[in-house]
């Protein structure tokens, strides 16, 4: 279930808000993962960092998907050297 609402939020890039242990999080979600234990996640951008964090999908409840907002990932420019 969290995966479809993910995926979704993710496709159309919806910001979503969720309750992670007992803080609230607003992110731009970007990927889900799964690491070598099985883990599963979810990956994307909080408001005012420039960094992607990573959040476990078992301490995440109460996803809420803001349909009305829409972002634009953020894609690193690398200066060129002349």
């Amino acid at each position: 279930m969290k995966s479809d609402i993910f995926s979704e939020a993710i496709s159309n890039r919806y910001k979503i808000r969720f309750l992670y242990s007992t803080d609230i999080v607003e992110m731009d979600p970007y990927f889900i993962g799964q690491d070598r234990s099985g883990l599963k996640y979810i990956y994307g951008k909080t408001p005012g960092s420039n960094d992607v964090k990573k959040f476990e999908y078992r301490r995440i409840a109460n996803i809420k998907i803001y349909k009305n907002k829409k972002f634009s990932p953020i894609i690193p420019i690398i200066p060129l050297v002349s």
